[in-house]
C-alpha cells in the first residue's frame, strides 16, 4: 500500500516550534486534513490539496483520511500542539479501530509537536518541573462528574495541574466551578498560571493566586497551570520566574 497517515502537531503558534519533521511531512503530502484554523497554518503549493473541517467532526475527519490513505494518497491529519494531547491522535486510532479490516494495513505515525502546556510553562519558568498532570475541562466527551472527581484527587494529591479548555462561551460555569474546587482543597496563596495565545502577537501571561483569581482570566485559547504546594515565585526587574523544585521534602 504506497498511501499513509500522519498525524502531525503543530506545535502552539510560532512557526519556529513546528518541528523539521512535521515540516518534511507536509513537503511529502498530497493531501492535509484538520480543523478549519490549523490547515490554514498549511502553505498551499501545487499538488497539495487542503481540506479543512469544523470542529467536533474528528471522526468524520479521521475516516476521510484514511480513506484517501486507502486510496494511495500520502495524508497529513494536522492539530495543533501535539497530536496526542486532546487532539486528533486518538481520534484517527478510534477510526482505524472501528473501521474496515483494509485500513489496518494503512501505515500510520504520529509526529510530536510542542503542546500548549509545555509552551505556557517555558515561558514562566518551569511550574511543571515536579510531578503534575494534565485535565480537558471540557465536558463535551466526558460528565462533569468525572472532571470534578480527578480536579479534587489531583489537588489533594499535590499535583501541579494544566488545565485546556478551561472556560467556554457556552459553558463558562466550568471554570467557576474548578475555581471553587480547587479553594476547597488548596491554600490560598497556590500560585495559577493563565497564558493566552502563547507563542503568539497576542499572547498574554498572567501569575496570580488562588485567591486572587476569577473565573474571566481564562477563555478557550488559554492554558492554565495551577502549581503544587511547593510552586514557587522569583521576583525579578525583568519579570518573574515560576517554578516548582525538583524534590519534594519528606
Amino acid at each position: 500500500m504506497s498511501g499513509w497517515v500522519k498525524i502531525a502537531g503543530l506545535g502552539p503558534g510560532n512557526e519556529a516550534l513546528v518541528t523539521p519533521e512535521v515540516t518534511a511531512a507536509l513537503a511529502e503530502a498530497t493531501d492535509v486534513v484538520g480543523y478549519i484554523p490549523y490547515v490554514a497554518r498549511v502553505a498551499e503549493r501545487p499538488g497539495l490539496t487542503l481540506h479543512a473541517s469544523d470542529n467536533r467532526v474528528e471522526i468524520d475527519r479521521s475516516q476521510h483520511a484514511l480513506r484517501m490513505a486507502a486510496e494511495g494518497k500520502r495524508v497529513v491529519v494536522v492539530s495543533s500542539g501535539d497530536p496526542g494531547v486532546f487532539a486528533m491522535a486518538a481520534a484517527v486510532f478510534e477510526a482505524l479501530e472501528s473501521g474496515p479490516d483494509t485500513w489496518r494495513d494503512i501505515p500510520v505515525e504520529v509526529l510530536p509537536g510542542i503542546t500548549a502546556m509545555l509552551a505556557a510553562a517555558a515561558r514562566a519558568g518551569a511550574p511543571l518541573g515536579h510531578d503534575f498532570c494534565a485535565i480537558n475541562l471540557s465536558d463535551n466527551l466526558k460528565p462533569w462528574a468525572v472532571i470534578e472527581k480527578r480536579l479534587r484527587l489531583a489537588a489533594q494529591a499535590d499535583f501541579a495541574m494544566a488545565f485546556y479548555n478551561p472556560r467556554s462561551k457556552s459553558r463558562p460555569e466550568g471554570f467557576v466551578k474548578t475555581l471553587e474546587i480547587l479553594r476547597q482543597e488548596c491554600e490560598p496563596e497556590r500560585l495559577i498560571l493563565f497564558a493566552r495565545a502563547v507563542c503568539r502577537p497576542d499572547e498574554a501571561i498572567h501569575i496570580a493566586t488562588l485567591a486572587e483569581a476569577t473565573p474571566d482570566m481564562a477563555d478557550m485559547q488559554t492554558v492554565v497551570i495551577v502549581g503544587s504546594s511547593l510552586t514557587r515565585v522569583i521576583d525579578r526587574p525583568i519579570g518573574p520566574i515560576v517554578y516548582t523544585p525538583r524534590s519534594t521534602p519528606e
